[in-house]
């Protein structure tokens, strides 16, 4: 009998000693979980009883299980590196061979997968044509790595200040060539349909009290008709198209009159349509000769919005500006919010939503078959698994640019080590008594 329990000791020993050596072996694994040695006692058994002082008849693992306690997550600097903090673990699948980590090493494919260090593609939600995520369908998360088409602008909005005190100019007619013929001149940047940027410039002209022009020129040209046409010695394509614009005795614009564009419908007060807009480009001549450049405007017309501007005693100020055209551009680099929501950031200082990532729970995940690589597949054990995304429900927090350290405990794992030496040393140590107490039986006359 001691042989025996001596044995099943050393066998113990050793599965204790192999356990351990793999968590030490697993120190500096990204997303490793360590395992723990369980072990029971041994009792024999008969038909009868074993009475009621029974002798063990040694000990048995009994199961190696994972805990699955958080590690610690360090920064890489690398966006596509991603950390769970809390609950949770990606999902991957390898042509459908859906598997389960803490690993976060992501990177792209050649055709924009997002998958991990063994080429097993990341699992989220994918987005429409539009951009829009579409919440509920698990598939391959991948990115698009074309270039963004560009955006005419359809939508100007603007907050300005006129100044009051100034007065009326005395140089006419208006020449934008000439700043006393007008009190003060803004420009923003506004896009046609192929993505080329025009410089359009309004200038204020004071025509009252509490009365203004805004004159609009575009790349210098007349939004409708920019090409060159010399009449009478003066140039047509250079005439700015005119609104004008009433403020109350309190600073606030009470209304607008659109004169060269068109009424917004329903009409708005400071708002106008400029539905007339040729784009146009210079020719290498010398004085160069304006046409068209060939686009089109936006298929809507393009919203000025002046709603919000003022005529205070202060010197003029643009406090807000913006439009919502843009050029193409390139991708740029991509980010990872904490819900995992995946942004592309472009050349032309747009960003695109191109997929969300989702993360995966499990009632039990003792139960999870663990498959090397860092991975666990699902079993009958662990249950179904519970897919959201991150931040939902139980689920951890993702954090971009960071990895999930193992979270074996060298200093732990090493007492350990010396623990099951003894361990070992104290079954051989029986099975020698043994063969010692059987040999001078043995010896006996």
């Amino acid at each position: 009998m001691s042989f025996n329990v001596g044995l099943s000791g050393l066998r113990a020993a050793t599965s204790d000693l192999n356990v351990t050596g793999n968590n030490i072996a697993n120190a500096g694994t990204v997303g490793f979980k360590q395992s723990r040695a369980e072990f029971a006692d041994v009792y024999a058994a008969s038909t009868v009883g074993g009475g009621s002082n029974p002798i063990g008849s040694g000990v048995l693992l009994a199961n190696v299980s994972q805990l699955f306690k958080q590690g610690n997550v360090n920064n890489t600097q690398n966006g596509l590196d991603l950390a769970i903090n809390g609950n949770g673990f990606f999902v991957t699948s390898n042509n459908g061979d859906v598997g389960y980590t803490r690993a976060g090493y992501f990177g792209t494919d050649k055709e924009g997968f997002v998958v991990n260090n063994f080429g097993y593609k990341l699992q989220g939600y994918a987005v429409d044509a539009n951009g829009n995520l579409q919440n509920g369908v698990v598939t391959d998360v991948q990115i698009q790595t074309a270039s963004q088409a560009p955006k005419a602008t359809t939508q100007l909005d603007q907050t300005f200040n006129l100044n009051s005190t100034n007065q009326i100019p005395t140089t006419t007619p208006f020449n934008a060539t000439d700043p006393t013929s007008y009190n003060s001149a803004t420009s923003t940047n506004i896009y046609d349909s192929q993505g080329n940027s025009h410089v359009m410039t309004q200038f204020f002209v004071k025509t009252g009290s509490n009365a203004w022009d805004m004159k609009v020129l575009i790349d210098g040209r007349n939004p409708a008709a920019p090409a060159t046409n010399i009449v009478a010695g003066v140039d047509q394509g250079a005439l700015p198209f005119t609104a004008s614009m009433v403020f109350s005795a309190s600073g606030q614009l009470l209304s607008t009159t659109p004169g060269d564009f068109t009424a917004t419908v329903p009409a708005k007060v400071g708002a106008m349509n400029l539905s007339s807009w040729v784009p146009a480009s210079p020719s290498s001549a010398i004085p160069p000769i304006w046409s068209s450049n060939g686009t089109t405007p936006p298929f809507v017309p393009i919203e000025i919005d002046l709603s919000p501007s003022t005529q205070f005693a202060s010197t003029f100020a643009v406090s807000s500006v913006s439009q919502d055209g843009y050029t193409t551009g390139q991708l740029a680099g991509l980010e990872v919010d904490d819900t995992g929501i995946i942004f592309a950031r472009y050349t032309n200082g747009q960003s695109k939503t191109q997929g969300q990532v989702v993360l995966a729970n499990f009632a039990n995940q003792q139960g999870l078959t663990p498959v090397g690589k860092t991975a666990w597949i699902q079993s009958f054990e662990s249950g179904e698994p519970v897919v959201g995304t991150p931040r939902s429900g139980t689920l951890g927090a993702l954090q971009s640019g960071a990895l999930e350290d193992s979270n074996v405990e060298l200093s732990d794992q090493l007492v350990n080590l010396i623990v099951a030496q003894r361990n070992y040393q104290a079954n051989a140590k029986t099975i020698e008594t043994e063969s010692a107490i059987t040999q001078t039986i043995i010896n006996l006359r």
